[in-house]
């Protein structure tokens, strides 16, 4: 049986998107009551032949396949909380790198007080989440020993631990993620979605706390050698809605897992563009969707740049763009920025900033 996808579209926002709710014209996203779509594109097929199907929103429920009707459900039904910050999105997770070695700005904040200070003017911005991340993972870098890694976030972490803004590790080591929870660990984000150590799984259930689960095609050094899909879109769907289903049986409760796709990891200029397009299909995941595409080399590119840095501009573009198809949770290097873009986009469509 080929495989069936619905990626939400025609999307409504504000006052427009709850009349149109009210009318059952449209139907809201993750139960919110601020953005609705008004149709639907049924994607079928797989290994490259995929056929859309155009669907208006009111008709979706009385269609009788059960996959559709089981990813209309998720569509549809509300987000839990993470680390206690409501998705009721876009939310905003900056950016804090201890490593010499990042693609944007390696060495900038090596050392716990070059850090904190950084950490606390992402929160002073308008951050959500703190991301402390010890390992670079950028295409072509290499790894570094666990007891490099802790040495680098462990005295941050510790600095963090009375503050009232959630933390984020960026890290795929479990032993990585067993210290952080000593310090100061409110979500793991993992590169590697709980593949990278063979109890990866079990930790991340043990510890109990938020996770989000990253699609990367190949190892961090070699990922953009050549990096191949048949569909890249459905693919990625495919693979991270297999990891959500391996973490649940883990233990790890469904309402603790988001998902983000991945952009730049293993991934060429044509398959970033594909999954930002589709992104709103991956809503049919039912959790909380994640992306990065902040001072990435894909934007870097297209606005021939010559630094990561001087693209903020950009970066900020696709994080509004990922929030207009209801993206909860983007992942930036200029928070202030972002934030202003977002407070004027919420204000524009129908929400007090």
């Amino acid at each position: 049986m080929p495989g069936l996808y619905l990626e939400p579209t025609g999307f409504l926002y504000g006052e427009t998107a709850r009349e149109a709710i009210a009318a059952g014209e449209a139907l809201p996203l993750a139960a919110s009551p601020r953005i609705a779509f008004s149709a639907a594109l049924l994607r079928e097929g797989g290994s490259g032949r995929i056929r859309n199907i155009f669907l208006r929103a009111s008709a979706l429920p009385q269609l009788s396949e059960p996959r559709v009707q089981d990813l209309l459900a998720r569509l549809v039904a509300p987000r839990a909380d993470i680390a206690g910050v409501p998705m009721d999105g876009p939310r905003i997770m900056g950016i804090l790198n201890v490593t010499p070695d990042s693609f944007s700005d390696g060495g900038e904040h090596i050392g716990a007080d070059a850090a904190l200070a950084h950490a606390a003017d992402l929160v002073r911005q308008g951050s959500d989440f703190i991301d402390v991340g010890g390992e670079s993972t950028r295409p072509g870098s290499d790894p570094v020993d666990a007891e490099e890694e802790l040495r680098r976030v462990l005295p941050v972490l510790e600095g963090l631990a009375a503050w009232q803004t959630p933390v984020s590790v960026d890290t795929r080591r479990p032993e990585i993620m067993r210290a952080a929870a000593g310090a100061r660990l409110d979500m793991i984000n993992d590169v590697s979605a709980l593949t990278f150590a063979s109890d990866s799984l079990s930790t991340a259930a043990d510890l109990g706390r938020p996770v989000v689960l990253m699609h990367a095609q190949g190892d961090t050094k070699t990922m953009q050698d050549a990096p191949s899909y048949a569909d890249v879109v459905t693919e990625v769907f495919d693979w991270l809605e297999a990891r959500i289903e391996a973490a649940v049986a883990a233990g790890i409760d469904r309402a603790r897992i988001a998902v983000d796709p991945g952009i730049g990891f293993g991934k060429t200029l044509a398959h970033n563009a594909a999954l930002l397009r589709g992104i709103a299909l991956f809503h049919g995941l039912g959790v909380p969707l994640l992306v990065g595409t902040s001072r990435k080399r894909t934007l870097q590119r297209i606005v021939a740049a010559e630094r990561p840095a001087d693209i903020d501009p950009a970066s900020v573009a696709a994080a509004l763009d990922a929030a207009s198809r209801g993206v909860q949770i983007v992942r930036v290097h200029n928070v202030g920025a972002t934030a202003q873009a977002l407070a004027v986009w919420r204000w524009l469509n129908g929400r007090n900033p």
